[in-house]
């Protein structure tokens, strides 16, 4: 049986198209926003991801809605792409899903995570 948040993260998986690691660097290359949504104990475990925004979780959708009070300078409109990471890859579908609910339709999520991103070679570990 399939649990309600694997159907969840599956639906939000279905309308996103999320990048690989390797696509990532090609992304960023054409003026996609790099968002860390990792919480500040997980990126001092793991390592940080050089010239991400980093977001956490909690206020993401405040920060990247063009509308709202608390927007970044980033947040310009509804056509920013927004690449959203998080450790592994789970989160991070989720949360760009939230994102295209709110109108950011061009947001999106690294398949693996910041795991990828190492794996790949696109970032180099730092962590502990």
């Amino acid at each position: 049986m399939t649990s309600r948040i694997d159907r969840m993260l599956g639906v939000a998986r279905a309308r996103l198209c999320r990048l690989t690691a390797e696509q990532v660097p090609d992304a960023l290359r054409r003026g996609a926003v790099l968002v860390d949504i990792r919480p500040h104990a997980q990126r001092a475990a793991e390592g940080e991801v050089p010239g991400a925004l980093v977001i956490e979780r909690n206020v993401l959708e405040w920060r990247c809605d063009p509308t709202s009070d608390a927007r970044l300078p980033q947040a310009v409109d509804d056509d920013v792409e927004w690449v959203i990471v998080c450790s592994e890859g789970y989160t991070s579908s989720l949360a760009a899903a939230a994102l295209q609910d709110l109108g950011l339709h061009k947001a999106t999520d690294v398949v693996g995570g910041y795991h990828a991103l190492v794996f790949a070679g696109v970032v180099a570990s730092t962590g502990a």
